[in-house]
């Protein structure tokens, strides 16, 4: 059975209800946070709620606990729930509402909820042969640093993708490479790591973070910098990086194969080094 928090209240997820006048069920009005736990361990869980408070901030919806409290809460919910390796989803709305308004209501209550999904993360480095992507304009609003539940263009840009046979579909927005639609991007070029600064058009990724760290660590060269759709079809290596993709070579993209088709040498290293970090989370010598 999964348990869900809903409120602060734990119970079985199918009876975890939200009224139908949740704004964010009538406007999508909220934001969400994805957190993978590796070992009994909620990973970079500091850096999540940083992100879920400027989130919540962008927004101007008030955060209804406070870090101590995230963190009893979260720990609760992952004990209660089967699995070392789980992801939780958590999401925070304005709130219930009276009558269906655009403007924001007074004295609303946000609506918390959470919940765990068991999650596959064993990976096997040699059976992995890369994925395929394709490129789509983005369409998507200004203000893509707020991680909101109105994903509406996300869905139809990674259904495009789905529909012509690839995994995922990188942005682009005045002829440069923005992220994917639920990741973000890095090209390698000369044995030198590439991915675009963080700004309003992309999600300042928690995996994409501790790449750069890593990176920093294991004096691997790296250029946070615009990436031109030119240089992006001529890269080396694409990856694509979230919490639950990790970090997935990409070896077609459109009608381009990249990296002679299979996934190339920085990518087998990188992805060593952030399983070493997954190992060390498990034993609790890193977080």
């Amino acid at each position: 059975m999964t348990i869900a928090c809903l409120n602060g209240t734990f119970l079985p997820l199918e009876d975890a209800c939200v009224p139908v006048m949740d704004r964010g069920f009538l406007f999508g009005d909220g934001i969400y946070e994805v957190i993978p736990v590796y070992g009994g361990k909620l990973f970079r869980l500091a850096h999540h709620l940083k992100r879920l408070e400027n989130s919540l901030a962008g927004v101007r919806i008030g955060n209804p606990l406070s870090v101590q409290e995230w963190e009893a809460m979260l720990r609760e919910l992952v004990s209660r729930n089967t699995g070392a390796d789980q992801a939780i989803y958590l999401q925070v709305t304005r709130g219930v509402s009276a009558k269906r308004d655009h403007a924001f209501p007074a004295d609303i209550r946000p609506t918390l909820f959470a919940m765990s999904t068991p999650m596959a993360t064993a990976v096997d480095i040699d059976a992995i042969t890369g994925t395929a992507a394709i490129t789509l304009p983005d369409i998507r609003w200004k203000q893509c640093n707020i991680k909101a539940i109105t994903l509406l263009p996300n869905v139809l840009l990674r259904q495009q993708a789905v529909d012509a046979g690839a995994a995922e579909a990188i942005l682009i927005k005045d002829d440069h490479a923005i992220e994917g639609a639920a990741s973000n991007v890095f090209t390698v070029t000369g044995g030198v790591l590439h991915t675009p600064p963080n700004s309003p058009a992309l999600l300042p990724g928690i995996t994409r973070d501790l790449i750069l760290e890593l990176a920093t660590r294991h004096s691997i060269p790296f250029r946070e910098a615009d990436i031109t759709t030119a240089e992006l079809f001529a890269a080396d290596e694409i990856w694509l990086t979230s919490s639950t993709r990790e970090i997935s070579p990409v070896t077609r993209l459109d009608d381009t194969v990249i990296s002679a088709g299979k996934p190339g040498p920085l990518w087998r290293h990188m992805i060593t080094l952030y399983q070493d970090y997954k190992a060390a989370v498990r034993r609790g010598e890193a977080n």
